[in-house]
C-alpha cells in the first residue's frame, strides 16, 4: 500500500509540474470497482461490502485525499455505495446516483472541468466509462476477484489520457 501511495503522490506530483496553458484546465476522474463485496449464499444481487471491502474502502478515500474532490458518484448498489461514501464524507459531499448506460462521456467532460471526480462502479461499466472518455476501446471488463483497479483519466483541453495504477 505504501508503494501506491507513492506512486500516486508522485504522479500528481509530476502532473502538477506539467506546464498547462492559461486557458486550459485539467479534470481529472477517478475510476474505480466496488470494494470486496460479500458472497456469502443468500445475500441476493446487492450485497453489502465485507469487512475487508470496508476497509478498502477506507483506503481508497485516504489515496484519493491526496487532492480534495469536487464530486463522488456511484451506482445505486449498496456496495458501490459504501465503497464511494468514506470519499465524499472526507471531502464534504453527498454521493450522487448514475447510471452507467447513460453516460455520455462529452457532457461528463464539460460539466466537471478543471474538477476532481470519483466514479464508482463495476468489474464491467468501470472500463466501459474509462473507454468512453477516451473515445477508444481500450480496457476489458476487470476480472471479478479484481478491486484494487484506479484508474486516472486526466483531460486538458482536447487531450485525454488514462493511468492504470492496480493495488491488491
Amino acid at each position: 500500500m505504501k508503494k501506491f501511495l507513492r506512486a500516486v503522490a508522485l504522479g500528481l506530483f509530476m502532473w502538477s509540474c506539467t506546464p498547462v496553458s492559461e486557458d486550459s484546465s485539467v479534470t481529472t476522474f477517478y475510476l474505480i470497482r466496488h470494494a470486496e463485496k460479500d458472497r456469502s449464499e443468500g445475500v441476493g444481487k446487492d450485497p453489502q461490502l465485507t469487512e475487508n471491502g470496508l476497509k478498502r474502502a477506507q483506503r481508497w478515500a485516504e489515496v484519493l485525499g491526496l487532492e480534495p474532490l469536487d464530486a463522488v458518484y456511484s451506482t445505486d448498489y449498496q456496495r458501490t455505495r459504501q465503497t464511494a461514501a468514506p470519499a465524499a464524507m472526507a471531502n464534504g459531499l453527498e454521493i450522487t446516483l448514475y447510471e452507467p448506460n447513460a453516460f455520455d462521456a462529452k457532457a461528463w467532460i464539460a460539466q466537471h472541468k478543471g474538477q476532481r471526480v470519483l466514479i464508482v462502479g463495476h468489474s464491467n461499466t468501470t472500463p466501459m466509462l474509462v473507454n468512453k472518455l477516451l473515445a477508444e476501446e481500450r480496457f476489458s471488463d476487470i476480472n471479478d476477484s479484481i478491486n484494487g483497479n484506479l484508474y486516472v483519466v486526466t483531460v486538458i483541453g482536447e487531450t485525454v489520457g488514462v493511468e492504470l495504477l492496480s493495488v491488491e
